[in-house]
């Protein structure tokens, strides 16, 4: 179990006593997603029924806001019209439905905790969770998660969606090609929100002293991924079609987020340098599902609003950017600030060394992790300028192919961060910062 306060309240748990047991949990971890909550929890319901009709099944909603008013959408839907209407039998065992508000600090990772000691509670063959804010969620995307784990046993299954070229940012830009480069698997969506675990990836993650901190928000789906890779668990991909969720233009939603995930990014080199730093190339992860075609919803982009992010916040981060970068780097960056929007343009092997020589500078500790990250964030806008003007004349695919050059790109640049990580008056041991010739350690993770 983890080793801080449990997460379950004494209410969920006593609930969870006298259910005693389970074979599989699906989790939602949720934030007052009232619109979009009922229509999750029945597509949960009906694949749970259609496709593991014998298994004795619990969803577990983990509210971080208001239960009552969850709870209210839930009593409202008739589970049995619903499965009379699919043409799906009803299951050996009455799935049960648990709402309840987790303890402990705000944010996803939270949720998950409460979920993943439901599992070890209840003891699962399989877990699995998905968004609650999904609009796009089918009673397949339940099998697609969990059977991975009970037929073909596998430890921990990502999603591969089909996503708006400009949906997904993050993990285009710096998510999925660094996590690829450093780690050398190629999961397409590691934050992508859906995801199966097995009862043994479960008592690993609740194993670890992650809960109290900032891994415990979004960056908790990059952590679970790079744990999956690293405690080298059985890993697959499940094709899940389009994802649609509430929309957000990177521009004016995502700087929270990117602060989180990246951060995660940058704290996981740190514990796991001993690994990524002997690993080169990578390799594919196997895809299950049926791959058909789909043309996800269009996402709407205010690339000016990109471009003048970097224009707006150069004065304010140069200095910093000076400190941190090389001078040819910073010269350019300063040089790309000053295009005219029509002929600006951040080349991708600058942004490649530039993401590296802010991991360095993480490493070297030459400023607080989050002022490091904040000073990405126009940046990366910038990245994100580019990315879209490269690829508004291009379909899914092709832009899909651009994305994968990206990788490689990261990969190639990988001996340029393996330089710059050596050449740190700092090492690492047991997971602890030491500075050569002195006793004190610093930060730990």
């Amino acid at each position: 179990m983890s080793k801080q306060g449990s997460a379950i309240d004494q209410k969920t748990g006593e609930r969870l006593d006298k259910i005693k047991n389970a074979d599989i949990l699906v989790g939602i971890p949720s934030y007052q997603s009232l619109k979009s909550i009922g229509r999750v929890v029945i597509a949960c319901a009906l694949g749970l029924a259609k496709y593991f009709p014998q298994k004795k099944s619990v969803i577990l909603i983990s509210e971080g806001g208001s239960v009552e008013k969850t709870e209210a959408v839930i009593k409202e839907l008739n589970i049995e019209n619903e499965l009379d209407r699919a043409f799906i039998s009803k299951p050996i065992f009455q799935t049960d439905i648990l709402v309840s508000k987790y303890l402990g600090s705000s944010g996803k990772g939270t949720a998950l905790k409460e979920i993943f000691e439901a599992a070890h509670i209840l003891n699962v063959e399989a877990c699995c969770t998905v968004d609650s804010d999904l609009r796009s969620i089918t009673p397949e995307w339940i099998e697609l998660l969990v059977a991975p784990i009970i037929i073909k046993k596998f430890g921990f299954v990502t999603p591969y969606y089909s996503r708006h070229k400009y949906d997904g940012t993050i993990t285009n830009m710096i998510a999925y090609p660094l996590t690829r480069a450093l780690y050398g698997r190629r999961v397409r969506q590691p934050i992508g929100g859906e995801f199966g675990f097995s009862s043994e990836l479960v008592k690993s993650f609740l194993s670890k002293d992650v809960w109290e901190t900032d891994i415990a928000k979004f960056g908790i789906d990059i952590w679970m991924t790079t744990v999956a890779i690293h405690e080298k668990f059985k890993i697959c991909q499940s094709f899940l079609g389009v994802k649609i969720h509430d929309e957000k233009d990177p521009a004016k939603s995502l700087s929270p987020m990117f602060i989180q995930v990246v951060g995660t990014l940058f704290q996981l080199m740190e514990m796991y340098h001993n690994e990524w730093i002997n690993i080169q190339g990578s390799r594919p992860t196997a895809i299950w599902g049926f791959e058909s075609e789909f043309e996800p919803r269009p996402i709407k982009i205010d690339l000016d609003n990109l471009i003048n992010t970097l224009k707006i916040n150069t004065s304010r981060y140069q200095g910093l950017w000076k400190k941190i970068l090389s001078s040819e780097n910073y010269n350019k960056i300063i040089e790309i600030a000053e295009l005219d929007d029509k002929y600006f343009e951040l080349p991708l092997e600058l942004w490649v060394k530039i993401i590296y020589e802010f991991v360095s500078a993480y490493h070297k500790r030459q400023e607080e992790l989050r002022t490091i990250i904040e000073a990405l964030i126009p940046i990366y806008f910038a990245m994100v300028a580019s990315f879209v003007k490269k690829t508004r004349q291009l379909d899914t695919y092709q832009t899909e192919e651009i994305i994968n050059h990206y990788c490689e790109i990261f990969e190639d640049l990988k001996p340029y961060l393996i330089n710059l990580w050596t050449s740190n008056p700092y090492r690492f041991s047991d997971n602890k910062l030491h500075k050569a010739g002195r006793k004190n350690p610093g930060k730990s993770y």
